[in-house]
């Protein structure tokens, strides 16, 4: 009987599907919200009197308080004791709470605010409006994590013996579609409304993704029910603190950890620089940048799946992670030392393309491996410990890059800002330290692959049983 009632949710493709769309709709949302800013850096500049190295600022801003406050730890450990639904719903409302703050922080209202005046009172060099997106992008940073960390454990929960790289595939080729839409669709939105607008969109968006959260907990609940689980999902032994140092001494994740947190400082911090860089190397509007940016999730988008698929039926995981790595560092080297007069459209469009596949195949093999090298009991809190790695790179990243544009470019600032004609950046630094970060990962991939054949992991082997 036991048997007949499981088969009617995880063991039910049908439900599965549904699981996975009601989850990765919100990470959609979310990732749509991430990067709302990232097209409108010369808006920024222009309206906000946002410098370089406060851009850079607002990037790292979503990582602040993962990092420094311990709070992806924290995630890690509330999702191991209080269980999926529980966290679900405080990721939710907590990115839906941040995104408030900052929409709130670029529109008119809170610049004649009392707080705008006391906020300008200090730190002069960064506006006031700066200083309170950081604060509700930090907020919103500790919200998406969560919710990563938690949709990563939910499709293992639903997955694992089965589709399982398949699903995580699907799940990041939606968010990247949120990647898609964002460089599509917030210039638009800015247009008629300014950056503020933007940000509201993507505010509403949270809304939305907050609601299939919800709908998805109902789910959830079904499951444990049926499967005889408790709310902390099936952990068979109590988390204790004392496995976060279990798990930090595992070389197989600390392997995992290293490769993700330089993976995704060469890609997302890339994301929010990348409008302005292609205008400035091809000599085009920010809005027809943007347009060439929006394509680079797609690629992505598509593979993902198919790569997921053949991890599922072949493995080869450390191997993709390893031929990732390549295409990462070839693509940032063309974006560094390809000359301006020699850079092309269609150039762009192919750096884009290559960049999208290793988009594809670092991310669809690295986090189906992870479950292969900890235990379940502690599976959330290595997510948590792995987010909070990652983190790291993605606070300090996009202020190196900032600061590396404007020192490499003595002067430029202060031209664009007075409006000169023809001023713009070279990105060479920027995209030669992008190229060093793929560099770092294809020596900690060739190492992953050692510690796997030595440990047995089973990184190569295929994920459905």
């Amino acid at each position: 009987m036991t048997e007949t009632i499981k088969k009617s949710l995880r063991d039910s493709a049908t439900a599965r599907w549904i699981a996975l769309l009601l989850i990765s709709s919100t990470m959609f949302f979310a990732y749509f919200f991430v990067d709302v800013a990232a097209p409108l850096k010369d808006m920024l500049q222009t309206d906000y009197k946002w410098s370089n190295v406060v851009f850079g600022m607002l990037g790292g801003a979503e990582f602040f308080l993962n990092v420094f406050a311990g709070f992806l730890i924290l995630s890690g450990i509330i999702l191991d004791k209080m269980g999926i639904r529980f966290t679900i719903i405080t990721a939710g409302l907590t990115m839906v709470i941040g995104g408030a703050i900052k929409y709130y922080a670029l529109t008119q209202a809170f610049a004649v605010s009392g707080l705008a005046i006391w906020l300008d009172s200090f730190l002069v060099s960064v506006p006031s409006s700066a200083k309170l997106a950081f604060f509700g992008f930090a907020i919103f940073g500790v919200g998406v994590e969560m919710a990563g960390i938690t949709v990563s454990k939910t499709i293992v929960k639903w997955f694992r013996g089965k589709e399982m790289a398949l699903a995580m595939g699907l799940e990041m080729a939606l968010a990247r579609l949120g990647v898609f839409a964002v460089f599509q669709l917030s210039p638009v939105f800015a247009k008629s409304g300014g950056v503020s607008n933007s940000v509201l969109w993507g505010l509403a968006f949270l809304c939305v993704g907050f609601i299939t959260f919800f709908i998805y907990t109902f789910m959830d609940k079904a499951l444990d029910k049926e499967t005889g689980e408790a709310g902390a999902d099936d952990t068979s032994e109590e988390f204790k603190f004392s496995d976060i140092f279990v798990i930090l001494t595992n070389p197989g994740f600390l392997a995992i950890a290293g490769l993700c947190v330089l993976f995704y400082s060469a890609i997302f911090p890339f994301q929010k620089f990348a409008t302005d860089m292609l205008a400035s190397k091809l000599d085009v509007l920010p809005e027809i940048a943007s347009q060439y940016v929006s394509y680079f999730p797609i690629g992505a988008m598509i593979l993902t799946p198919f790569i997921g698929w053949f991890l599922d039926k072949k493995g080869l995981g450390a191997s993709m992670m390893m031929y990732g790595a390549i295409l990462l560092t070839v693509s940032h080297l063309i974006f560094a030392l390809v000359p301006a007069d020699s850079f092309t459209t269609v150039t762009a469009m192919i750096t884009i393309v290559i960049l999208g596949v290793a988009f594809s195949l670092v991310p669809a093999s690295m986090w189906p491996s992870l479950p292969k090298v900890v235990e379940d009991r502690y599976l959330g809190s290595a997510y948590g410990l792995t987010f909070w790695i990652q983190n790291m790179g993605l606070l300090g990243v996009p202020i190196l890059i900032g600061w590396a544009l404007t020192v490499a470019n003595p002067g430029i600032a202060e031209q664009i800002e007075a409006g000169v004609v023809g001023a713009k950046y070279n990105y060479m630094v920027p995209e030669l330290i992008f190229a060093g970060f793929g560099v770092l990962a294809f020596g900690l991939s060739f190492y992953l692959k050692y510690i796997d054949r030595k440990k047995g992991y089973g990184l190569e082997l295929p994920n459905k049983e």
